[in-house]
């Protein structure tokens, strides 16, 4: 049997403001490798062009009212009223690793709704302003879940805070599958997977149920629903975060035994939602990884003693990779950018006589989210410590010299 997704929300809006329907339907066979999908605007007034932002490798076949390609855009010019577009979409995705980070089964599937709908740009009047719903038709047996609340007609309802043009964003997981729910210090929090697998979801609502408010304390804008996807094999062993949402494999531990969480990592980047430049993603995932240490030592889920070996360990690890400054981080890097965040951390709190720390710093980061960058990041360190700190100085985060 067949399963359909369509979208929609409704958005505050004043008078001078118009407003159009988005519709998103997308059918998907379980057992087969593509989605279908079709999208449908409608209203008094429309985008003059909407683009599409294709991955040439996973979507195909577009045609629609008005559509041309251009390389790996499709140029969509919306006529009066209503107007459509469809294409194809690959499902199945694998990692370098040879593990998928999106998978279609007999019984399941997983994926990411942001890879399935494309970046779209819209041309339109500042005043122009779309609303959509994302509706899913599955086999009775099939459940689907994704980081949005649903209207009493099931419909999910989409968010998408600052943006004029909404489509649906963060993990779904859709067939015979699994959930625990609870609300957790304000944010609704579903854990599921498939069935018959074995899944700690009741576990890891007990370990978010202690940690997820102290992590809020630090990311008071954290979103107030979050969906977490777990699976086993074939799907990537690890985690991947997303928007309101994460993926987590099932075999991985809360808590790692270097005392490191992987959970705790993804929640921070579900947080922050902050990403870093060409030089700048060991800030990203350091403070991913420092949080993540921190948030277990001041729920007491670490002792002091543990905390410090923990950084020593790190410390030990990151001297593979000395220099920061590069497009992406590896796990030694990241390692060595966690100890370099607790010196900062530090040297804040030094410099402050104890009135300020690394929070202050994050939590405005995670304020902003988008693009990140070392001199950004130097800005709201120095503000906090008053005055310049060695840690951020280029010779030692490329590993030449020591503060």
């Amino acid at each position: 049997m067949a399963l359909f997704l369509s979208i929609f929300i409704p958005v505050a809006h004043s008078a001078a403001e118009s407003i159009y329907d988005v519709r998103y339907e997308v059918e998907l066979k379980p057992g087969e490798d593509f989605a279908h999908v079709r999208i449908a605007v409608s209203g008094d007034a429309l985008p003059s062009q909407l683009t599409l932002h294709l991955n040439p490798e996973r979507h195909s076949k577009i045609a629609g009212d008005s559509v041309t390609l251009d390389g790996d855009k499709a140029i969509w010019k919306p006529g009066k009223d209503h107007s459509e577009i469809e294409y194809r979409f690959k499902i199945d995705g694998k990692k370098s690793s040879g593990n998928y980070d999106s998978l279609m089964t007999e019984k399941w599937t997983i994926l990411r709704s942001d890879k399935l709908i494309p970046p779209i740009s819209a041309r339109a009047p500042k005043s122009l302003q779309s609303r959509a719903t994302l509706q899913v038709n599955t086999p009775e047996n099939w459940n689907t879940l994704a980081p949005y609340a649903k209207d009493d007609n099931g419909n999910f309802q989409l968010k998408d805070p600052g943006r004029r043009f909404i489509r649906p964003k963060g993990w779904m997981i859709s067939g015979r599958i699994g959930s625990r729910q609870d609300i957790i210090d304000g944010t609704d929090t579903v854990i599921a997977g498939p069935l018959g697998i074995g899944l700690r979801r009741q576990d890891t609502l007990a370990f978010l149920g202690w940690t997820l408010p102290e992590l809020k304390k630090v990311f008071p804008e954290f979103p107030n629903k979050l969906l977490i996807v777990m699976a086993d094999d074939p799907m990537w062993r690890g985690g991947l975060s997303g928007t309101r949402s994460l993926f987590m494999h099932a075999d991985r531990p809360l808590i790692s035994g270097n005392r490191t969480s992987s959970m705790l990592h993804e929640l921070v980047h579900v947080g922050t939602g902050i990403r870093g430049d060409q030089e700048s993603d060991w800030i990203v995932e350091g403070i991913a990884e420092y949080y993540s240490l921190e948030t277990l030592r001041r729920t007491g889920g670490i002792s002091e003693r543990r905390y410090q070996e923990a950084l020593e360990e790190l410390a030990e690890w990151g001297e593979e990779s000395p220099n920061l400054l590069v497009k992406r981080s590896s796990g030694p890097i990241t390692a060595r950018a966690t100890v370099v965040l607790h010196q900062i951390d530090q040297q804040i709190q030094k410099s402050s006589r104890g009135k300020r720390n690394l929070d202050e710093v994050v939590t405005a980061l995670a304020a902003e989210r988008g693009e990140i960058s070392l001199e950004k990041f130097r800005k709201l360190v120095e503000q906090a410590a008053g005055e310049p700190v060695p840690q951020l100085d280029r010779t030692f985060l490329t590993g030449k010299k020591k503060p």
